[in-house]
């Protein structure tokens, strides 16, 4: 018996660098899968602690959503421990080196790729505007969407460093996520969920 898919979030804590300033942050790590095969969404800081949480099961994908130094710091670490490949938009390349100059990416995300874990899909969505490559997976079958610093509850993620763009995530947001069905769980990169529903007011019109 498997037990049932579900979503599991560790949060981890550590830094964020970019553009010379250092930043204190608390991540959410997301685990998407049942009792056998899980699916790392964003492996920020702790290996360790992320790895635990996977309690001996089959990880499939260490996926990150961008390649800002605090989502993706413990990516290489899991991949070595658990032979999962790190996935990755190609047009965050640049900004994976920064952090992990030795060492590349195992596979790309491209929109619309479907990646399947526990016998469930999540749809990639390219949502530029954060970061160049930001990727968002929308699990219809859980009804929710991993969001990464693309949407947060209260509104867009943050556009003012480099690689980044106010125009471009607010149309993303737009015309790739506000169009998803109003109930969807929102499931961020940092603090707390929300819904699509509940963002539409918080997101500018074009």
């Amino acid at each position: 018996m498997k037990g049932a898919v579900r979503v599991e979030r560790v949060v981890t804590h550590g830094t964020f660098s970019l553009d010379g300033d250092t930043f204190e942050v608390e991540n959410n790590v997301w685990l998407v899968g049942d009792d056998e095969e899980v699916l790392i969404v964003d492996a920020a800081h702790d290996a360790g602690a992320i790895h635990r949480a996977t309690a001996g099961r089959r990880v499939s994908a260490v996926v990150c959503t961008h390649a800002h130094d605090d989502h993706i710091d413990a990516a290489a670490a899991l991949s070595t421990r658990t032979g999962a490949p790190v996935l990755l938009h190609p047009d965050d390349h640049e900004l994976w080196s920064r952090t992990h100059p030795a060492r590349k990416p195992d596979g790309e995300l491209t929109d619309g790729r479907v990646l399947t874990v526990a016998g469930i899909e999540l749809q990639v969505i390219h949502t530029p505007g954060h970061t160049w490559g930001s990727c968002c997976l929308y699990a219809p079958f859980l009804d929710a969407v991993f969001t990464g610093d693309t949407l947060f509850h209260g509104g867009p993620g943050a556009t003012g460093r480099s690689y980044s763009d106010r125009p471009t995530i607010e149309a993303s947001i737009r015309a790739r996520l506000l169009t998803l069905p109003g109930g969807t769980v929102v499931h961020t990169g940092h603090g707390q969920d929300t819904t699509i529903a509940a963002e539409r007011p918080n997101v500018p019109a074009a």
